[in-house]
């Protein structure tokens, strides 16, 4: 019997058979070749935060709370973001695929696929299984577009992971002058490096206060100028200050870590007026988060952004389809690079131990890839 990789229980996964079901007459059965999770959302509910108990209800547009029940919502599980495998069977009114293709999809990481034929998509000729699974977090990085990165802007990330590392290229390609990648990994950091950023951080280290750091690099206080009112002004009962910060900071922050420290040096890191855009879903929360420093004082725009909440801000010359078949074509085309994100690559009997690293060993990895026999 084939298997599969499931959580049933919070933070804990296991191997798990099950049965292929009857062929529909539009489905296909593929046998995957390689799958691989999605590292920050996923997580979110293998490990149940507090955000995998408060689901967004569309109707209401807003979080509203699970009703209470005996345990974590959500479980058994399944495990995995995205795979790619060959064809073994047709349904007999399947006309996309022919038994051998090689395709693509959402699919969970398991054996065998069994779904309709609209779920998978050929795999493009040249794209390897690895960037084939990097379509993701490339679609997810995409909507950074909200942050309207422009010619020569400075930009900083925050977060290499998969999401990150995507955001990193996409700023070169949207004009991006400029590129600083913030990372506590090395790993990440090379990688980061590699991908076209100009300088990595680690905000652990010795750029500890990263924020400030990032300051230093990106500009040059303005001298001061003798017709801007002083401090010392009081207009109509109140002190006026004039900002006399010139062009210190980043023109664009985004954050990709998933982490309240991460936004909270990403604002700190960007320019009187600039714009902070925010990729990551955050599963806690966020006592490191100080709305009374920077954010309150530098006039900042703060973006969230997020492919799959639709419409898109670029509706309707954008949508998700335009979106997924850009950065697909970038993908193929090497504008976009997958090199050294899919790491470690495991095979599918080392899958348990594999994916329990990635949550509590995130050294060790920066998007998992499985392999099946």
């Amino acid at each position: 019997m084939p298997r599969e990789l499931i959580a049933i229980a919070p933070r804990t996964p296991v191997l798990r058979e099950y049965d292929d079901p009857a062929l529909g007459e539009r489905q296909v059965r593929i046998r995957t070749e390689l799958a691989s999770p999605k590292h920050g959302t996923e997580l979110v509910a293998y490990r149940d935060e507090p955000a995998n108990r408060r689901p967004y209800d569309p109707a209401w547009g807003a979080v509203m709370p699970r009703p209470a029940t005996d345990g974590p919502p959500g479980f058994p599980r399944p495990l995995g973001n995205m795979a790619v495998g060959v064809v073994a069977e047709v349904g007999s009114a399947v006309g996309r695929f022919a038994v051998g293709d090689r395709v693509f999809g959402h699919f969970p990481i398991r054996e065998t696929q069994t779904v309709d034929e609209t779920a998978a998509d050929p795999l493009p000729a040249g794209l390897t299984a690895e960037a084939a699974v990097c379509l993701d977090p490339a679609v997810m990085a995409m909507a950074m577009r909200d942050a309207r990165i422009g010619l020569g802007d400075r930009v900083a990330v925050f977060g290499l992971g998969a999401i990150g590392l995507m955001a990193v290229q996409l700023a070169r390609l949207a004009g991006a002058a400029r590129v600083i990648a913030v990372d506590p990994l090395p790993a990440r950091r090379r990688v980061a490096l590699a991908l076209g950023a100009d300088v990595a951080l680690d905000p652990l280290g010795a750029d500890a206060d990263v924020g400030l750091a990032i300051r230093r690099l990106s500009g040059i206080p303005a001298p001061p100028a003798p017709d801007v009112p002083g401090p010392d002004r009081i207009v109509g009962g109140y002190r006026e200050v004039q900002t006399q910060v010139g062009n210190l900071g980043v023109d664009v922050a985004i954050e990709a870590a998933g982490s309240a420290a991460a936004l909270h040096h990403a604002i700190r890191a960007t320019r009187f007026g600039g714009t902070v855009c925010v990729l990551s879903f955050s599963g806690g929360d966020a006592a490191s988060l100080r709305l009374g420093d920077e954010f309150h004082f530098n006039r900042l725009h703060l973006i969230s952004a997020r492919a799959q909440s639709l419409p898109l801000r670029g509706h309707p010359a954008w949508t998700l389809a335009r979106l997924v078949d850009t950065t697909l074509a970038w993908l193929v085309s090497g504008r976009l690079r997958a090199d050294g994100i899919v790491t470690p690559v495991v095979s599918f009997a080392d899958s348990v131990a594999a994916y329990r690293a990635i949550d509590e060993h995130p050294e060790q990895s920066i998007k998992l890839g499985i392999t099946f026999p």
